[in-house]
């Protein structure tokens, strides 16, 4: 009894401290935002200001003299369509390549699966130069589509790699009844396949969303004008040759933050059991 008692007691620790760990930058992100300047470089710190402010909100969306407020919507923006139009095109393709290597025999199959997860682990620094070299050649640089393109270099694999285990988790027969029906390949895998793994696409289509939302190496570097900048590139910009406003940074940081949570937030139930249902096999 004693023994149980104190394993609780260590579980409910150790829970309160992952709960600061993760919560804690984000609730001091919140209240940078609504706080004076001043507050945010005053020795020592107050990690509760005597003063908020909530300007920097109504700047961003109320004020049309305010170039960082501009900034912020126009990257937003971008990285909203960015991100859609990634998580859509690595949902299509990715899913289609999953089902391959999850449902048909060819020579090759196991080692290309490796092959792909390969390619999303190659550290981007890598490969960065010889991309620029090309992109520069062909004239893409500084479009919201070259964007597009590199994210789906690696967002593509993690959806083939995901997705295959979603189609191997669920029993043959239902294809081989509906084969048995007349059903073409497409065909069961319209009506069969994706109704059964629906879970499992909005769990990755959200994942491959925040892989997308969250890149900032590929924007930083092939992108240099706000009409292609992306809200994570924005916000790091959000300073002056002699000073930082740590303010709108962290206003910038909330904000940028709120799309994703909200995603997470309304397919929540989706999401836990997308995560689930591939560890199930057959």
């Amino acid at each position: 009894m004693k023994k149980n008692k104190a394993f609780s007691f260590f579980q409910y620790l150790f829970a309160i401290a992952i709960t600061l760990c993760t919560l804690g930058p984000f609730s001091w992100l919140v209240i940078s935002s609504i706080s004076y300047q001043k507050e945010l470089t005053k020795v020592p710190l107050d990690w509760i200001p005597n003063e908020v402010t909530f300007k920097r909100y109504i700047d961003i969306f109320t004020n049309p003299n305010n170039d960082i407020a501009y900034a912020f919507k126009v990257s937003m923006l971008n990285s909203l369509i960015v991100s859609f139009c990634v998580a859509t095109i690595a949902l299509i393709v990715g899913s289609l390549a999953a089902y391959a290597f999850a449902r048909l025999k060819f020579r090759f199959r196991q080692k290309l699966i490796y092959l792909f997860l390969f390619t999303y682990m190659i550290p981007p620094v890598v490969v960065v130069i010889p991309l620029y070299l090309i992109l520069s050649n062909v004239g893409m640089l500084d479009t919201k589509g070259t964007l597009i393109l590199l994210d789906l270099t690696f967002v593509i694999p993690f959806v083939i790699w995901i997705m295959q285990s979603y189609f191997s988790s669920f029993s043959k027969s239902f294809e081989e009844a509906s084969a048995i029906d007349g059903c073409s390949r497409f065909q069961t895998l319209w009506h069969i396949v994706l109704p059964i793994v629906r879970p499992g696409i909005i769990a990755t289509g959200i994942l491959a969303f925040l892989l997308s939302w969250d890149e900032f190496f590929f924007s930083l570097l092939f992108t240099s004008s706000l009409e292609a900048k992306t809200i994570s590139v924005a916000i790091s910009e959000f300073s002056g040759k002699n000073a930082v406003d740590y303010g709108m940074i962290a206003t910038g940081g909330v904000l940028a933050s709120l799309p994703p949570i909200i995603i997470v937030f309304l397919f929540q139930r989706q999401l836990v059991q997308g995560m689930t249902a591939g560890g199930i096999k057959e």
